[in-house]
């Protein structure tokens, strides 16, 4: 199957599926030298393992990862990384409702038209169980763009018609503090408790609901991203829709800007008071012609409901005859409290990759 791998010079290739032995990723064009912080990557892992809390799937899986290769006395040796995260609580008998039954919204049709085989356990690689391979290999993204200074930081910032205002993101310690200080990981106390509790109702009825994930990119140089096909934007566009569930992505002002004036959405150009050329405001979304400038990257993902909910619904089978499938197992009622740190994981993975790629940009 192509499509498995993603980046350029930071390269990355997941392999696995939901109910297989493991899950894993290859890293490579990791420059070597980089201390790699293996409690750091397990926190990462953590914050989007399952069965973390009551509005999450209570799958039960401790996503331990193992470093297998490219890394020596606490130092990647620029050789490549494979990282091997096992399955430990895989519930196949789950799934045999939809051996021959096509779940609406699933892959399974589109796999089994396009393949002439699926593995239904789970949808095994179309399973969102794939991007915790994600998270890992972000997480060393991560540390070799805060080597850099740089600083990637998101949260739920609407569930349903539920939006939380607008947050300070000027100490991103402080903010990660108030994100993880609830479990829907709104870094806004008071819309968290309301998101909690909705998700909550909507767990007990049986359904799903969608939400966005704000996220922000700070300390970013100015620079990264390349002309015309490979514009920071586009890049980290292609990057937020390949996460499951995700249905829209929308950077600086957004679909917002299409309705505002020239004269109002133009970002100003001024010096600041230590000499460094900034904007007044930022509805380029720190992105101007593809490249990054100087300003706090910001873009907002928008993810749809779990596409599983445990209410019966019509659909048909293989052989094309009316059927009726209802949920069964171990789902999310609302993917984005686990969906942050995939966000951010995949915003790291381009970042890294075209930090690598800028350093060959000017001769000399």
């Amino acid at each position: 199957m192509a499509g498995n791998s993603f980046g350029q010079l930071f390269r990355i290739t997941t392999f696995g599926e939901s109910h297989g032995e493991a899950i894993g990723v290859i890293i490579d064009g990791c420059p070597s030298q980089l201390t790699v912080d293996l409690e750091y990557i397990q926190s990462e892992l953590d914050k989007r393992r399952p069965g973390q809390s009551k509005i999450t799937t209570q799958r039960k899986e401790s996503d331990t990862v193992k470093i297998l290769s490219g890394v020596f006395e606490g130092k990647t040796t620029g050789t490549p990384i494979a990282m091997l995260i096992p399955n430990e609580d895989q519930r196949s008998k789950d799934y045999t409702h939809n051996v021959d039954v096509f779940r609406p919204s699933h892959a399974d049709y589109t796999y089994q038209t396009k393949y002439g085989i699926r593995d239904h356990r789970g949808g095994g690689r179309s399973s969102a169980r794939e991007t915790a391979a994600r998270v890992a290999a972000g997480a060393l993204a991560k540390l070799l763009l805060k080597s850099q200074g740089i600083e990637i930081v998101a949260h739920v910032s609407s569930v349903g018609k539920i939006n939380a205002p607008n947050v300070d993101i000027s100490d991103v310690q402080e903010f990660i503090n108030q994100r993880e200080e609830n479990i829907v990981r709104c870094a806004d106390p008071a819309t968290a408790e309301e998101m909690i509790e909705f998700i909550d109702g909507i767990r007990k009825a049986g359904d799903t609901v969608g939400g966005k994930i704000s996220c922000y990119v700070k300390n970013c140089p100015v620079g990264l991203g390349e002309p015309v096909f490979d514009k920071l934007h586009a890049e980290l566009g292609k990057a937020m829709l390949s996460i499951n569930a995700v249905h829209g992505f929308e950077f600086g002002s957004g679909f917002a800007g299409s309705e505002m004036l020239g004269s109002e959405h133009n970002d100003i150009f001024v010096k600041n008071h230590t000499g460094d050329i900034t904007t007044i405001t930022n509805y380029s979304g720190g992105i101007q012609g593809g490249i990054s400038n100087g300003m706090p990257i910001e873009f907002k993902v928008a993810f749809k409901p779990v596409a599983t909910i445990m209410k019966a619904q019509a659909t048909i089978d293989s052989e094309g005859n009316a059927a009726e499938i209802s949920g069964k197992g171990r789902h999310d009622p609302c993917v984005v409290p686990r969906a942050v740190v995939i966000v951010e994981a995949m915003a790291a993975l381009v970042l890294a990759d075209h930090w690598l790629r800028n350093r060959n940009a000017i001769l000399g």
